[in-house]
């Protein structure tokens, strides 16, 4: 019932910018904090950024002022826009949405930086 799917992934040069979406159905999106997560070959899922329902932002010490999370709650849509790439930041890239012993992830979108 619940759908978390992502888009926006893709092969960009380093230095470069991509804007991922997270369509989400299935449970009243604008009541939820939302998060993004990634995960590279070889190492664990990690945080990347989180957006509550007020639209307070946290992000990971490693991408703060070049990503931006953000959502619209019309659209059941959160976003995360990506700037200054490094290829370190080559991920399957997912959106998450958690309620007590609940946790929901996406299919993915893979981001890779290479030149």
């Amino acid at each position: 019932q619940v759908q978390l799917v992502e888009s926006g992934g893709g092969l960009v040069q380093p230095g470069g910018s991509l804007r991922l979406s997270c369509a989400a159905s299935g449970f009243t999106f604008s009541a939820y904090t939302m998060t993004w997560h990634r995960q590279a070959p070889g190492k664990e899922r990690e945080l990347v950024a989180r957006i509550t329902i007020a639209g307070s932002t946290t992000y990971a010490d490693s991408v703060k002022g070049r990503f931006t999370i953000s959502r619209d709650n019309a659209k059941s849509t959160m976003y995360l826009q990506m700037s200054s790439l490094k290829p370190e930041e080559t991920a399957v890239y997912y959106c998450n949405w958690r309620v007590r012993n609940r946790s929901e992830w996406g299919q993915g979108t893979q981001v890779t930086v290479s030149s």
